[in-house]
């Protein structure tokens, strides 16, 4: 009897002494759940409202990322292919993304933004030194598709995560993509020149079809968006009224150089499709040199530079599209920041899926994508839009220099301002 009363107590206090161990790991299980909850909602709480309507010029929503910076490691490295294509790289991408980062929270040694000036040998090598020196992330404008696939592999292979920024990486392993929606781009580019070609009085149009680098998967989309709309518009080589450019350029000098043989050949070429500002601006100039009346000839254009809208309000290109860098590089350096804490980006910012044709395997084939909403801007909508966000200033566009045209006397870029009612 005496010997089931002791087996009884030490069962009682076995079970007694399981239940106190239970009740502590439950409460331990407790507490490690409420703090995993906590820090989730407090990362998140903010951040997870980002997206790209919520970016401003002010670069406000970037603060809503402090948090996100704060569990993150490593270095996040931003790779620019060059200073020729487009003076965005220098003047709006290095500057605007620097900003984002560091209103974010990132200190000045988290990241670098480097520019390779056209080498696709120097873009490999600060990818290489970048992971070399800690970099989780590495955000990459590639000067081409052959350069951007080697870069991100090497990076893939040893655990770096590359986001494509502005232009795709055909046949690469990036994680995720930012960019406009270029077919959209070359479809305002497009339907510009032909609202030009009413506007300005041009008949039996005869347009000059100009592309950017073939190398350059942008490039065939614009052209794919502005090859759409004059196709519609009865506008094709078939016709007759359409001359194409035989390959590309980014470069303004060549594509200068592509005009002059193209134009000495058919004098009867009086409308360009240029696809962005750089290269239009030196045709403008020789065809300045060479006499050309104002609101005779329309061109196009893209990247919303100041000499562009120097040769809209003068009267020698209808519009450039507007691509507001400012959005493009916070939602660029918010996702950057993301996945350098591990973290998946808020669906609110990754907002659409881009299609890679080469790609390797099925997996890479959609990239999940950050597709941002370009704007046709002309000369009565400079002030509401460029000036307004800051993109250029009244003071710099309005000056007291003129075209020069050969036999010419034109009106100032300040007269021109005042009949907009720029100020």
């Amino acid at each position: 009897m005496s010997s089931r009363r002791s087996i009884t107590a030490v069962v009682v206090v076995i079970v007694a002494v399981v239940v106190v161990i239970s009740l502590v790991l439950t409460n331990n299980s407790s507490s490690r759940t409420s703090a995993t909850t906590t820090t989730t909602t407090t990362s998140g709480g903010g951040a997870g409202a980002v997206k790209d309507a919520t970016f401003t010029t002010s670069f406000s929503t970037m603060k809503d990322l402090t948090n996100v910076v704060a569990s993150g490691k490593g270095l996040i490295a931003v790779l620019l292919p060059d200073t020729v294509s487009s003076a965005r790289y220098t003047q709006f991408d290095a500057p605007y993304i620097k900003k984002a980062f560091l209103t974010a929270g990132l200190s000045a040694s988290q990241f670098s933004i480097q520019n390779a000036q056209g080498s696709t040998t120097t873009q490999y090598t600060e990818a290489q030194s970048a992971i070399s020196k800690g970099a989780k992330v590495i955000l990459l404008d590639a000067l081409d598709s052959t350069t951007g696939a080697v870069i991100e592999s090497y990076a893939k292979s040893r655990g770096v995560k590359v986001i494509d920024y502005d232009r795709l990486t055909l046949g690469g392993s990036r994680s995720y993509y930012v960019s406009f929606n270029n077919v959209k781009v070359g479809g305002l580019i497009g339907s510009g020149l032909l609202s030009c070609l009413a506007a300005w009085h041009v008949t039996s149009p005869m347009i000059y079809v100009m592309r950017g680098a073939p190398t350059d998967n942008n490039a065939t989309l614009f052209a794919q968006g502005y090859d759409t709309v004059l196709a519609a518009a009865g506008y094709t080589a078939g016709r007759g009224n359409v001359v194409r450019e035989n390959s590309g350029t980014w470069t303004p000098s060549v594509a200068l150089t592509d005009f002059q043989g193209a134009y000495t050949a058919n004098h009867k070429i009086n409308a360009v499709v240029t696809p962005n500002d750089e290269n239009a601006a030196p045709i403008i100039a020789y065809l300045q040199s060479q006499g050309l009346k104002a609101t005779t000839m329309p061109f196009t254009g893209q990247d919303a530079t100041l000499t562009g809208f120097q040769n809209i309000i003068s009267g020698y290109q209808c519009g450039t599209v507007y691509k507001p860098i400012w959005i493009e590089a916070q939602a660029a350096a918010a996702l950057a920041i993301y996945l350098r804490a591990g973290e998946t980006p808020p669906s609110g910012l990754v907002n659409g899926t881009s299609v890679d044709t080469t790609a390797t395997s099925a997996s890479l084939k959609r990239v999940p994508s950050v597709l941002l909403t370009p704007t046709w801007v002309t000369a009565p909508t400079i002030e509401s839009t460029v000036i307004k966000d800051g993109v250029i200033t009244a003071k710099a566009l309005c000056t007291t220099s003129s075209p020069t045209v050969a036999g010419i006397s034109s009106p100032s870029f300040r007269a021109d301002c005042a009949n907009y009612g720029i100020k």
